[in-house]
């Protein structure tokens, strides 16, 4: 697939040096086969070294499965992540270890992860003691559990390279179940860890955002910081409309219920045309509005502001009942549960509703 064909179905898309790197360890591994890279990736593999290049994010979620099949590893997400290569990292991961201190480095990240995938939403929440990393993708066929754990196992140890050996996760929440390699995420991660959660989250230490980064390069952080702002915003231009889209069910969600035909109208066009927009950039306004209730549905329930009736009825559901089934089928946990699980947490109480909603 081309980049211009990728650009024109706006599918969801990865960095193509996310892909790359996994290349790298299956070669490393002695394990790569280049043909059946470039059929799961619809790229020749020349392709994947072009800084601008993108890859469907279904494509590099295939090629992790590729990857633990041809391992015979189901950690191969874990164990990759744990790899430091300094001249193959990729745009954001320049800007990232050049910026003047770790709270910097993690804004920026948050800003850019857009441009690392597409597929999964990045939040940052803070707290008077924890600094919280949260991940969650867009619908729940995007999850990939190896590359979920590359991703916090890169996280933590490129941190640890960079900035300052000492940082570990306090705690950390994965949404997968636990895996039977499950005894290896305390050991790399630092903190307890808890399976099972329907979201992703890592908390360390808010003390540790004002570590200065060692080595940095200014120079190479401006050079860097232009060429990923520019592509973000080609990205935002693309992605534009879903985003309104997200933002008006987000508010309609909390005063009525979600009609098609009434946002339609609110942005002048027919219900027709609003699907076909959204479809233009591979969503679907039902999709959307799960993805939004969703969201709201896990800060409500983890805060304890409103009780569960309460938000049943914010977010549009008849009953109680069907709002506890669909949480249920969200994160394989009842709302009381998921509640009491993170009430027990020391950051709970400073988790309120609508915190880092970002664009709904």
């Amino acid at each position: 697939m081309t980049s211009a064909q990728s650009e024109s179905t706006s599918v969801p898309l990865v960095a193509a040096s996310s892909t790359l790197a996994l290349v790298h360890y299956l070669e490393r591994q002695g394990v790569l086969n280049a043909p059946r890279v470039e059929q799961l990736t619809g790229l020749a593999m020349s392709e994947l070294t072009d800084p601008d290049r993108r890859v469907p994010a279904d494509a590099h979620y295939r090629l992790w499965e590729h990857a633990e099949l041809v391992t015979g590893d189901p950690g191969v997400g874990l164990h990759a992540g744990k790899v430091v290569d300094p001249e193959r990292m990729g745009l954001v991961g320049h800007v990232f270890f050049n910026c003047d201190t770790l709270g910097e480095a993690v804004t920026q990240y948050v800003r850019l992860h857009r441009l690392i995938n597409e597929s999964v939403f990045l939040s940052f929440e803070q707290t008077a003691d924890q600094a919280i990393l949260c991940w969650q993708p867009d619908r729940a066929e995007h999850y990939c559990r190896q590359d979920m754990d590359r991703t916090l196992a890169a996280a933590i140890t490129r941190t640890r390279h960079f900035i300052h050996p000492g940082i570990h996760a306090e705690w950390v929440e994965i949404a997968h179940p636990a895996p039977v390699y499950a005894d290896e995420y305390e050991k790399l991660l630092g903190g307890p860890v808890r399976f099972d959660c329907g979201i992703t989250r890592l908390a360390f230490s808010s003390r540790h955002l004002g570590h200065p980064i060692p080595r940095r390069n200014p120079y190479v952080y401006s050079a860097v910081l232009k060429q990923v702002n520019s592509l973000l915003a080609r990205l935002q231009t693309r992605r534009s409309f879903g985003r309104k889209i997200r933002r008006l069910i987000s508010k309609q969600m909390a005063t009525e219920r979600i009609d098609a035909d009434s946002l339609a109208r609110q942005c002048h066009m027919s219900r027709q045309t609003l699907y076909r927009k959204l479809k233009k950039e591979g969503l679907s306004f039902h999709g959307l509005v799960e993805q939004v209730r969703q969201d709201k549905a896990l800060r409500y329930v983890a805060a304890d502001q409103y009780a569960l009736g309460e938000i049943a009825f914010l977010l549009g559901f008849s009953e109680l009942s069907a709002f506890s089934r669909a949480f249920k089928r969200w994160t394989g946990t009842s709302p009381a549960e998921y509640r009491a699980r993170h009430l027990a947490t020391p950051e709970a109480d400073n988790l309120r509703p609508g915190t880092g909603d970002g664009d709904q």
